[in-house]
């Protein structure tokens, strides 16, 4: 059997490090001298460093199987992290080989490591990523992408299932079915993750007249929560849009890919709506908003794509934009803006020119509710 694996960050903590390894291993309170353990920077999970006062506290696990290391390398390949052998002083035992992974120098490590702060602030949403690194592991023996490509929109995708979880507190018509007591998953399935996820599994759901359904297979393709703003100046009656090229219509056959929408972009995890639209408004427009108007938060196509969006209005000053290039380059964004008054923009929904739900729906709920706006 292996020597034993030391841990001194994500996976002391033990929800995660059972997703990770599995159960049945024993666990004993270890130090490793000579070594600090530090956030890495703009980081959410640690970097250890050489420190010759040093003292990082942390765990021994023995008894790995070949099926758990390999689990592991894989999540911690994932970060860039190697296995190398170290003496560890273990209550009890004295100084003993193990093994702990180790950086391959390219982080730069931030303020000292603490691993409740990493456990109340991200515990969650990397405890359900693990869940999908883990079946997407096990389907693909390792033989598919590193986790290092697919994590942060894995995390994403937790953020957003833990967003869903929460979000059914304040129903009051649709109480009497759940997920966890009226769908049964026969057989889970991940023939894709990368930025999205396609998820095709064999299920049963609760029929409306109380049986189980018969197996059906369903397939969807997931996706983080998103957010969208329509900026309105009130004195010119105007909106700002972009415009972008959009893979979408280009695999419908759509002959002119390029789309109007509001500002948009992908919650990220830990963060509100309302900031996101904020964040995305500077990095799409180079535009300050002023007031937020919350119109609806909702599912666009409910039918095969998880995708959920918050939808915003924004008073904002509007005069002398349009026109602007903007986006991110390491996101290969290429945007641009278009200063539209509002009743010529109403006519472009009108004629089939708009044609995004998200911009349709802004620009009714701004016709429904502007004069409101105005006067308040």
């Amino acid at each position: 059997m292996s020597l034993p694996l030391f841990f001194y960050g994500t996976l002391c903590h033990a929800p995660l490090r059972e997703a990770v390894l599995g159960l049945g291993h024993t666990v004993n309170e270890a130090r490793l001298a000579g070594y600090s353990v530090h956030w890495a920077e703009g980081s959410d999970y640690p970097v250890i460093v050489p420190d010759a006062a040093g003292v990082t506290l942390g765990i021994v696990v023995d008894g790995i199987e070949a099926g758990a290391e390999a689990r592991a390398n894989w999540f911690e390949g994932g970060f860039g992290y190697r296995l190398e052998e170290v003496r560890v002083a273990v209550d009890g035992r004295g100084a003993v080989a193990a093994r702990v992974y180790m950086p391959d120098g390219r982080l730069t490590p931030g303020a000292p490591w603490s691993l409740d702060d990493w456990v109340g602030a991200h515990a969650p949403v990397w405890l359900r990523a693990a869940e999908e690194a883990m079946a997407v592991f096990e389907q693909e023996r390792g033989r598919g992408a590193s986790l290092a490509a697919r994590w942060e929109m894995m995390k994403q995708r937790a953020a957003t299932a833990l967003r869903a979880q929460a979000r059914i507190a304040g129903h009051v018509r649709r109480v009497d079915y759940s997920t966890e007591r009226d769908v049964a998953v026969e057989q889970a399935r991940h023939p894709h993750t990368g930025y999205f996820s396609l998820q095709d599994h064999d299920l049963r759901y609760r029929r409306f007249d109380g049986a189980m359904s018969a197996p059906v297979r369903r397939a969807g393709f997931v996706g983080g929560d998103a957010a969208t703003v329509l900026p309105w100046d009130p004195e010119l009656d105007a909106v700002l849009v972009v415009e972008q090229f959009r893979a979408g219509p280009f695999f419908r056959g759509d002959p002119r890919p390029w789309t109007l929408e509001p500002i948009a972009g992908r919650v990220d995890p830990g963060e509100d709506p309302a900031a996101c639209v904020r964040r995305e408004a500077m990095e799409e427009a180079g535009l300050a908003l002023g007031r937020l108007h919350r119109i609806a938060d909702y599912y666009p196509s409910p039918g095969a794509v998880s995708e959920f969006v918050y939808s915003f209005v924004a008073e904002a000053q509007l005069s002398g934009r349009g026109g602007e290039l903007g986006g991110m380059d390491d996101e290969h964004e290429d945007i641009r803006t278009h200063l539209i008054p509002r009743e010529e923009i109403m006519a472009l929904v009108a004629s089939g020119e708009v044609a995004t739900g998200p911009l349709i729906l802004s620009l009714y709920w701004l016709e429904m509710f502007r004069e409101k706006l105005w006067r308040g």
